[in-house]
């Protein structure tokens, strides 16, 4: 089981990631949302804004703290360091049950546009 550190630091790098997608790519794919990333073995949340700019506000919360995110993320915490360090693919992990992802069709649209 991976720790709290080591997820915030996973979702710095997938940050980095995003960012390096050119502004007018990501202009045009990202929709400003909200999002949680749910992790059941640290019971915790990571609530975040994801804009143009990024993944902003990003912030761990207790997951029974109230929220009504526009995109729900649940992964182990293992699973979402190595999604982090592209050592698991995005498309296997959600056909192996391993990553869901609970959002709008539009928006699982264009996220799959910036992977």
């Amino acid at each position: 089981m991976s720790s709290i550190n080591a997820c915030l630091e996973g979702i710095a790098r997938a940050n980095e990631r995003l960012l390096a997608q050119p502004l007018d790519k990501r202009r045009e794919h990202i929709r400003e949302r909200t999002v949680r990333v749910i992790v059941p073995d640290l019971d915790t949340a990571f609530d975040m804004r994801l804009t143009a700019d990024g993944l902003t506000d990003v912030t761990p919360r207790p997951l029974d703290a109230p929220a009504t995110p526009q995109v729900r993320v649940t992964v182990s915490s293992d699973d979402l360091v190595e999604l982090a360090e592209d050592r698991l693919d995005p498309a296997r992990a959600l056909f192996s049950r391993r990553l869901k992802v609970d959002a709008s069709i539009g928006d699982l649209l264009r996220m799959r546009r910036l992977l």
